[in-house]
């Protein structure tokens, strides 16, 4: 058996035990049942709990072990806006990396020889604009956190691209969370944190840079073609 086939099997389990076995505890009451507790261990010994509060949000991306909003949330609870934002920015940003490169490894190599010449137009869509493409995604809350990861994995996108600009798309998101997280007891479900308007405008900062480069194309083509009826 394929030893990749076989790693990826194990991966998978690990993850559906994880999200059993601890999924159930990565909820919004328990979240606010535990703060008080929590709050007095960060108290008598903060570095010691950012770091664990920073590994185990690492784990819980990597993973994609459902949670991570309540968990985003908490931290925002425990630590204040501005230490949870550089915790759980680079913490989600690790993580969903870590997670990009194990669709890489596992599955890169078997999606691209039995649908490469189908996804060639893809892949070179990928390898020129594939930036632009991920931090329109990375803005948009509506498209799944763990599902971008993985299918970005099975792309040309350079490892360090990915990261780049998934810190840089995340960040807004990731601070509407935590400037709700700082009011975790009047928080009543993870619905009603990011509104309408908020999502609206999210959006539109995301299909920013890409109707932006698409018009750019637009005139540069527009200009060439006069320039050659000139000439």
């Amino acid at each position: 058996m394929n030893k990749k086939l076989v790693l990826g099997i194990l991966l998978v389990g690990l993850i559906v035990f994880l999200g059993i076995n601890f999924g159930q505890y990565l909820t919004l009451e328990n979240a606010k049942a535990q703060q008080a507790s929590l709050s007095e261990v960060i108290n008598n010994n903060f570095v010691f709990a950012a770091i664990t509060y920073f590994v185990a949000y690492i784990t819980i991306t990597a993973f994609s072990i459902p949670g991570a909003a309540v968990v985003t949330l908490l931290g925002a609870a425990l630590f204040g806006f501005w230490t949870s934002l550089l915790l759980v920015s680079f913490a989600s940003t690790i993580g969903a990396t870590l997670a990009f490169l194990s669709s890489r490894f596992l599955l890169r190599d078997w999606v691209q020889s039995k649908f490469g010449e189908k996804l060639k137009a893809i892949n070179e869509g990928v390898a020129k604009d594939g930036a632009f493409y991920l931090f329109s995604l990375r803005l948009i809350p509506v498209f799944p956190f763990f599902l971008i990861n993985l299918l970005m994995g099975l792309t040309p996108i350079s490892t360090a691209r990915f990261y780049l600009v998934s810190q840089l798309g995340m960040l807004p998101g990731t601070a509407v969370y935590l400037n709700a997280g700082t009011q975790l007891a009047k928080i009543e479900s993870l619905s009603g944190i990011v509104s309408a308007p908020v999502l609206l405008s999210f959006a539109l900062l995301g299909l920013f840079p890409v109707v932006t480069k698409w018009i750019m194309s637009k005139i540069k083509n527009t200009t060439h073609e006069q320039n050659g009826s000139t000439s």
